[in-house]
């Protein structure tokens, strides 16, 4: 090799070590290009060591993020300190498949990445090495549990029969949407209406049909108002819309088109 290259065998000791491990290495010099390539990055991404040899890193795996990884890489050639990056902040660096046996539903390998300055016999730091650890049964872990998470809050706040959202997070939105008036002096709109003879359903033909009507009045609802827009099932028959930068003709015109919507 010349000069301008890492010399494998000073790093003999440590890739027999790593070799056995599960992690990827990966050392580049100043111009990208590869000059170690360890067993963990072979298997894959399906190149061998010979393969990339001296390629660059961005010519052989062009979903790299050129612009981002090279000022990644930069200030650790500059300021010869190590630079990190998470799965959270990019999930991965290179795109591999996902082969963990507990994670199976998770397409692609979720990677922590931390980026090493290599000094030279000189005290130049010539070479990065770019260790990569699989954390894809992390990720698929804590995305389920945020996904988790997100459901229960989401049923928390919404009437299973209508789908609105229920009597109590409805009140919470008002009392927010009350705040932001004083503050601000923003015109919103409050409609209350409920369904005319709607008992009578009840006792002629049963509870399930009366259940009917509900969900029927609440998908129309539904469709109607706006994203920024707050529609809740106040009790039994009773429904409440907050409309949000709404005046009052906004607010009259709505509710004359729920009622002519023929539900």
């Amino acid at each position: 090799m010349s000069g301008s290259k890492i010399d494998i065998r000073e790093l003999h000791w440590l890739m027999d070590m790593v070799q056995s491990i599960d992690v990827g290495l990966v050392v580049i010099d100043r111009k990208y290009r590869i000059s170690v390539w360890n067993s963990f990055m072979q298997n894959h991404s399906g190149k061998g060591a010979n393969e990339v040899q001296d390629q660059t890193l961005f010519s052989q795996f062009p979903e790299i993020d050129e612009e981002w990884f090279r000022k990644k890489a930069e200030s650790v050639f500059m300021l010869r300190t190590k630079a990190f990056t998470t799965w959270e902040q990019r999930p991965y660096l290179f795109r591999f498949k996902s082969y963990r046996p507990i994670t199976g539903t998770e397409e692609e390998m979720y990677q922590n990445i931390t980026l090493n300055p290599l000094g030279s016999s000189g005290g130049n730091i010539d070479h990065i090495c770019i260790i990569l650890y699989d954390v894809t049964d992390i990720a698929s872990h804590k995305k389920g549990l945020e996904s988790a998470n997100a459901e229960l809050a989401k049923l928390s706040r919404t009437d299973r029969l209508t789908g609105l959202n229920n009597r109590g997070f409805w009140e919470e939105c008002l009392a927010s949407e009350y705040s932001r008036y004083k503050r601000y002096g923003t015109r919103s709109t409050l409609i209350m209406f409920d369904i005319d003879h709607f008992k009578k359903v009840n006792d002629t033909y049963g509870h399930q049909a009366g259940d009917e009507v509900l969900r029927v009045v609440s998908d129309a609802l539904l469709k109607s108002i706006r994203s920024t827009d707050v529609a809740g099932r106040y009790g039994g028959e009773e429904f409440g819309v907050i409309l949000a930068a709404t005046n009052t003709d906004g607010g009259i015109y709505f509710a004359g088109a729920i009622t002519e919507s023929g539900v």
